[in-house]
């Protein structure tokens, strides 16, 4: 039996997607760890994007409650916790990849990020292996 979702009953796959990762900052987080390789609470924090510490608190949350994101006990550091994308998370690989092409097309912001979207455009196969194995960056 399927999970059900209490925000999503539309039976719409995008729907659906929306409602697990389709905020700004779940899909941010999800990039810092699946690309970046961050796993700690103040890596997350210190990220490029400035999140606050209440919204990436509910955010992870969250994303470990629809079982993107695992949580343990840091074991250097009994206080502290790490955060790891699951296999589900890591499946976003795709997503993640076509979302860098398509902003890559799409985007003309001097800053824009043009390294990562010239490695998708080399080998994109291998940067979504990479995300699915867990072995970037």
């Amino acid at each position: 039996m399927k999970q059900k979702n209490a925000n999503y009953d539309s039976g719409c796959p995008i729907a659906f997607a929306l409602s697990v990762f389709g905020d700004q900052w779940s899909l941010l987080i999800i990039r810092d760890m699946a690309v970046k390789g961050v796993h700690t609470y103040g890596e997350l924090l210190n990220g490029w994007e400035g999140i606050s510490t209440n919204i990436l608190a509910q955010r992870l949350k969250h994303l470990e409650e629809t079982g993107l994101v695992t949580k343990r006990r840091d074991p250097e550091n009994w206080r502290s916790f790490v955060y790891e994308l699951t296999q589900k998370g890591r499946d976003l690989a795709p997503v993640i990849a076509e979302i860098v092409l398509w902003s890559g097309k799409y985007n003309t912001a001097e800053h824009a990020m043009m390294g990562t979207v010239e490695k998708v455009q080399a080998d994109r196969k291998s940067f979504e292996v990479k995300i699915r194995n867990g072995d970037l960056p």
